[in-house]
């Protein structure tokens, strides 16, 4: 580390004039940079909003009713503390563990801002369901092929209303908020079928 140290105060001592004064610009500018995108980082990061369900603890087992082996409905959502400045919420379910790749369950996009209950097997008036990797616009309940697996319950706030309708995909749905994001919530479900 002290020849690391050593080396940039020879190099510093070495330069003269125009390289100096190129060399604390770019410092400076650096700096700022990286105070700003901290600065966003704390603002946008620290999530107070909350999504969540009564039907199950967070990064606790789904009950049976909400999936494949039930009657493969939504469970009731509850979501918290929407920011300031929100026009529209989206709402994506995700399975990260699928052996395929990450499986899509549910995209609900354009989700009224003053929503903050959606019932269960319910979807809130005017907001839009984009396709599920089963290709169906609506709610697919947790289904794994084997072994347990986590279902990502995700709520965005947006600053604005997405100009798609129900052909967009998650992929769609995630390009369009891009630099949108007011704020995230994250809620994990766990399942595991008596299959094996």
């Amino acid at each position: 580390m002290n020849d690391k140290i050593n080396k940039l105060l020879h190099l510093l001592i070495d330069m003269r004039g125009i390289d100096f004064i190129i060399f604390i610009i770019m410092f400076i500018v650096m700096f700022v940079s990286g105070c700003v995108n901290n600065f966003q980082t704390i603002k946008r990061g620290v999530s107070v909003m909350k999504i969540y369900s009564p039907e199950f603890k967070d990064n606790s087992f789904i009950p049976k009713k909400f999936t494949c082996d039930g009657m493969d409905i939504n469970p009731r959502l509850l979501f918290e503390d929407i920011p300031e400045g929100t026009e529209s919420l989206v709402l994506i379910i995700d399975d990260p563990d699928a052996p395929t790749g990450t499986w899509v369950h549910w995209v609900l996009f354009n989700i009224p801002k003053n929503v903050t209950d959606i019932p269960e097997d319910a979807v809130p008036d005017n907001a839009i369901q984009g396709l599920n990797s089963w290709s169906k616009n609506n709610y697919g309940g947790p289904c794994p092929p084997s072994g347990m697996h986590r279902y990502f319950f995700k709520l965005y706030a947006l600053d604005i209303l997405l100009e798609l309708d129900d052909t967009a995909t998650k992929k769609d749905v995630e390009q369009a908020m891009q630099g949108h994001i007011i704020e995230k919530a994250e809620y994990v479900g766990l399942y595991k079928r008596d299959i094996e």
